[in-house]
């Protein structure tokens, strides 16, 4: 008999194949025959709308997922299921009724916030539904959004991801433009390859269409297109003439919106002062893309525009302490100075803003545009440390007269910080992604701010009331200003527009008159909207000022801003969209997510059986059951016990399974059957999440044998969730260890001093990593994989096979030696051993630093070479001191794949964050 009482889970599941052929198994029993994407541009205002049509084709009822990716500008206001005939639609309501109706749909409820950033422009919108036998659901999402004029061009941007070839596979575009379209271009990854020809674009004067119609095969055989179909973007850019520099005016129904995009004034001679962050963390490649950007955007400065440059941690530099005119003498200085920026040090925001406002007021220049430009990516740490007190200081120096522009570099930045600062010194805050395009990313910002127009622009229209933001500080080529209001009399006949502004030094004024439209004139289909424009863009400002204001000013926009949210079913900040779904009252709730947030996630309630990630593990299938009783007890599967006690918490050791961890299990028998293969497991250590018990069930084909495994087995060691990373600590017996999730393409080392770099990609079925890429200087590369490594010096081309034998290459401050199943790499100073394992009928890589330099601080997984610690007497859990934090531990025996025996250690596993200082997407990658 056990020590301790151990839950008896008896998991059970219906039979899947294999991970090689799961995505046919999906397309056999789940059929998209149907998808189709609408989208209307009406005056830059567009309405889409996804229709997705599946059926059920199994003979038993299944869970049915709806999911796709909108724009992050973009509201959602409308959602609805069609199941059987019946209609269920989403309803939107303020944030606090949505939690209440939740909460109360707990009979077999599960909910979570639907709607997550995904990248740097697009959300995910997700839901499901139990459809029955041989049944079909419809799923129709409609979204809105008014699109905006950079550079020159307006971009409307639709993914299509539908997880599987459609036989009925349509997008739709039509844009209606008064003005006419001047250049229409349509890009993305679905207009490449073998897909262009399923793309075709009409035009008329006012009107232009897109249509891409692929055929079943055509959605398998593109860049990014594989047995699970299409996956990419449709990029439509365009323009609309602008023969009328007084603006377009647009009325129907009560609304107007009045488009100012002026390009007959001469440019304005800018003066621009860059305040760069070289604090610690800017270390490596932010600091390497800082440096390409700031270059290219010097090269790009115009003979009469002046410019100064600072650079900040802890100590504020100048490049000069005065601006200087951008003549091609003082450049070559500021470029060499820009290259020698070296990252050190704390963050002292403060102290740097204020010397860019000082270097400014103190080269007053008449008829010119000042701008100031700060790129960071972390908190105050240095100097004045407290925000507010920051943002008033910038306020007062700045005193309304130019605007500061705030760049964030990353995910660490504190971008509610940046966003604040910005907006209330008429300027905007830009989140630059911490990416392999950072410097085009920071030179694109800068592209839209390079050329000022005008300044102090004020907007007035008489017969107009309930204006959108009407007063802006400066216009640049290539953008638009847009002001929508309500009409205070639709009997009369015309309506004035009137613009005063200052072009360089001189006042100048653009007035007109535009005859009204008989009602007649408006076509049916977009009667009203303009009336949804000027809402959208309405709710968009409130919002945008609500971190400006406080007290009662703040209460009163904010309830305007809800009022309208409500009203026009736009699922905002401040509301929620109710999904309730046929299965006896349960919900789903969708939230609008923060720029770089996730929704907040609701407590799980529904019992249910779902598919967990993609069965990519070969023989096994993941589930998880969720259930708020204890596991059931009578011997039969998913039969609830009586009620039980909630878990304790999750340790960081667990294997992660949904929301929820199971750590260790006593046994696991096997127990295949003519219809079911299942596992029974005995836990010891059962934990689960939200005060909850959770059955997990992890599917085994029938051709497996039966067999027991050993007491104490990790899940890991059955099903791959993580790779464990070992770090040795200073004056300690026992490592510290970490975890990060598979899949994942991550950051291991990099040295942009020697230009040097590696990066590895792991999958989901198996440990380590099944590719790894290392990049020196401009042309030496090596890729490796399972099977191969492939070398480039950029002239010669070589494939060297693992099993071939001893081979040593080498060239100019790199060389290479392979034997057996070992790779031994040396880059300058720095050595590197990737080792090929052979485990269990599992073969990957393992990469392994065998000696850097201790004088030189390498960013990435491995960059950090050991760490230190000390253990908390008689804590419970165990709890170490780590960076100055208290870290909860647990000892686990790890495998070292770091050697090619593979010992086994015992180490202390604590957070990821905990001992890198980071989150895991600080380290992830987009491109090997």
């Amino acid at each position: 008999m056990m020590d301790r009482v151990a839950f008896r889970l008896i998991l059970f599941g219906v039979f899947l194949i294999s991970a090689t052929s799961a995505p046919v198994e999906k397309k056999q029993n789940v059929d998209i025959y149907s998808f189709y994407i609408n989208s209307t541009v009406s005056s830059r205002y567009a309405i889409t709308i996804i229709t997705s049509r599946v059926a059920n084709k199994l003979s038993e009822p299944q869970e049915i997922q709806f999911e796709v990716k909108i724009p992050k500008n973009a509201f959602i206001s409308k959602f609805r299921m069609t199941i059987e005939g019946k209609t269920y639609d989403g309803v939107v309501k303020k944030k606090e009724q949505a939690q209440e109706q939740y909460n109360k749909a707990v009979s077999r409820g599960e909910s979570a916030g639907l709607i997550k950033s995904v990248g740097r422009t697009l959300e995910d919108f997700k839901t499901s539904v139990t459809v029955a036998a041989n049944s079909k659901v419809t799923f129709e999402l409609t979204y809105e959004e008014l699109l905006k004029r950079r550079l020159g061009k307006y971009e409307l941007l639709i993914n299509a991801q539908p997880m599987q070839p459609v036989r009925d596979f349509k997008i739709d575009v039509h844009i209606q433009e008064n003005p006419g379209i001047s250049f229409l271009e349509v890009k993305g990854d679905l207009n490449t390859g073998d897909l262009a020809s399923a793309v075709k674009t009409t035009r008329a004067d006012k009107d232009a269409w897109v249509t891409f119609y692929p055929t079943e095969d055509q959605q398998t055989k593109c860049a990014n297109c594989a047995e699970n179909g299409l996956n990419g973007d449709l990029i439509i850019t365009y323009d609309v003439n602008r023969g009328n520099p007084k603006g377009e005016v647009q009325i129907s129904n009560g609304y107007f919106v009045h488009y100012f995009a002026p390009s007959d004034v001469p440019r304005i001679p800018k003066n621009v002062v860059f305040i760069i962050d070289r604090s610690g963390s800017m270390h490596g490649r932010k600091m390497h893309q800082t440096r390409l950007a700031l270059l290219k955007i010097l090269s790009d400065l115009d003979e009469d525009d002046h410019f100064g440059l600072i650079t900040f941690d802890s100590e504020i530099d100048f490049w000069k302490r005065e601006l200087l005119q951008a003549t091609k003498a003082n450049l070559e200085n500021a470029k060499s100075f820009v290259k020698k920026i070296q990252d050190r040090g704390a963050t002292n925001i403060n102290a740097a803003v204020l010397a860019g406002v000082d270097m400014i007021n103190r080269n007053p220049r008449k008829g010119t545009a000042s701008i100031l430009i700060l790129l960071t990516d972390g908190d105050p740490t240095s100097g004045e440390t407290n925000i507010e007190k920051i943002m008033a200081n910038v306020k007062e120096a700045i005193g309304s007269k130019f605007p500061l522009y705030c760049l964030g570099f990353g995910y660490d930045v504190n971008f509610d910080f940046l966003t604040k600062m910005s907006l209330e010194n008429s300027g905007v805050a830009r989140r630059i992604y911490e990416d392999s395009d950072a410097d085009l990313q920071l030179q694109g910002f800068y592209d839209e701010v390079a050329v000022p127009l005008l300044t102090d622009i004020q907007l007035k229209y008489p017969g107009g009331t309930n204006l959108t933001k009407s007063s802006f500080g400066l216009y640049f080529n290539g953008s638009e200003i847009v002001v929508s209001g309500q009409i205070t009399d639709n009997n009369v006949e015309s309506f004035t527009t009137e613009v005063i502004a200052v072009s360089k030094a001189n006042n100048v004024m653009y007035q007109d008159t535009v005859v009204m439209k008989d009602a007649s004139d408006v076509k049916p289909e977009n009667e009203d909207f303009l009336q949804r424009l000027w809402a959208y863009l309405t709710v968009k400002q409130l919002l945008e000022r609500q971190v400006l204001l406080k007290g009662q000013e703040q209460e009163d926009e904010k309830k305007e801003a809800l009022k309208l949210s409500l009203t026009y079913q736009f699922v905002t900040p401040l509301t929620s969209m109710v999904v309730t779904k046929p299965q006896e009252g349960e919900v789903d709730v969708a939230d609008k997510p923060k720029e770089g947030g996730e929704s907040p996630r609701h407590p799980t309630t529904r019992h249910r059986l779902v598919p967990y990630g993609p069965s990519g593990t070969p023989g096994f299938s993941h589930y998880h059951f969720f259930s708020n009783s204890q596991p059931g007890m009578s011997g039969q599967p998913g039969l609830p016990g009586p009620p039980g006690p909630p878990g304790p918490p999750a340790p960081p050791g667990a294997g992660r399974l949904g929301g929820s961890y199971l750590r260790h299990f006593h046994q696991a028998s096997i127990v295949p059957d003519d219809t079911f293969s299942f596992l029974a497991f005995d836990y010891d250590d059962f934990v689960g999440t939200n005060d909850q018990v959770m059955r997990s069930a992890v599917v085994l084909p029938t051709h497996m044998p039966r067999r027991t495994l050993p007491k104490a087995t990790s899940l890991a060691d059955i099903v791959p969730v993580h790779n464990r990373f070992l770090l040795p600590a200073v004056g300690q017996s026992k490592p510290l260890c970490f975890d990060i999730p598979v899949p994942n393409k991550l950051k291991l080392l990099e040295d942009s001093a020697s230009e040097f770099s590696m990066n590895g990609e792991s999958t989901h079925s198996h440990n380590g990593f099944h590719r790894i890429a290392l990049h020196y200087k401009s042309n030496y590369e090596l890729v490796i994989d399972k099977r191969s490594i492939k070398y480039s010096d950029g002239q010669n081309n070589s494939e060297f096979l693992w099993d071939q034998g001893p081979t040593q290459h080498s060239i100019e401050g790199a060389s290479m030696i392979l034997r057996n199943n070992e790779l031994d790499i040396t880059v300058g100073i720095i050595r590197i051993v990737v080792l090929l394992h052979k485990i269990n009928g599992q073969v990957f890589l393992w990469p392994a630093v065998r000696q850097q330099p201790k004088d030189i601080v390498l960013a990435g997984i491995l960059g950090k070479s050991d760490a230190s610690y000390d253990e908390i007497q008689g804590s419970h859990p165990p709890t170490l001191k780590i960076n100055d934090k208290e870290v909860k531990a647990y000892l686990e025996d790890v495998k070292d794949y770091r050697l090619p025996s593979v010992p086994v250690i015992r180490c202390w596993l604590v957070s990821f964050e905990a001992v890198m200082e980071g989150d895991v997407s600080d380290f992830t990658v987009t491109k090997l």
